[in-house]
């Protein structure tokens, strides 16, 4: 592959840009996971096990799904007659 030199100067930039804003977002969906874990407390909430799957089998999934963008990015979908 190669790079001409605007390229080449970009490239520091879309690094630190994906750091910051991974950074920030991870922490986010971590706190965020602080707090729906919060819902475990069973003195103020009460929940079936059905639910907690439930729940976590949709969190698991959407970050398969995340993951999955990172490894196979979209394939464009074609159509010719």
């Amino acid at each position: 592959m190669t790079y001409n030199k605007e390229t080449v100067k970009k490239l520091p930039e879309k690094r630190e840009r994906f750091k910051r804003l991974a950074t920030s977002r991870t922490n986010e969906v971590l706190k965020r996971l602080q707090v729906l874990a919060n819902c475990s407390n069973r003195s103020a909430y009460d929940y079936s096990e059905e639910e907690i799957n439930k729940i976590f089998s949709t969190v698991d999934k959407a970050a398969r799904d995340a993951k999955a963008k990172f490894y196979y990015p979209k394939e464009k979908i074609s159509f010719k007659l």
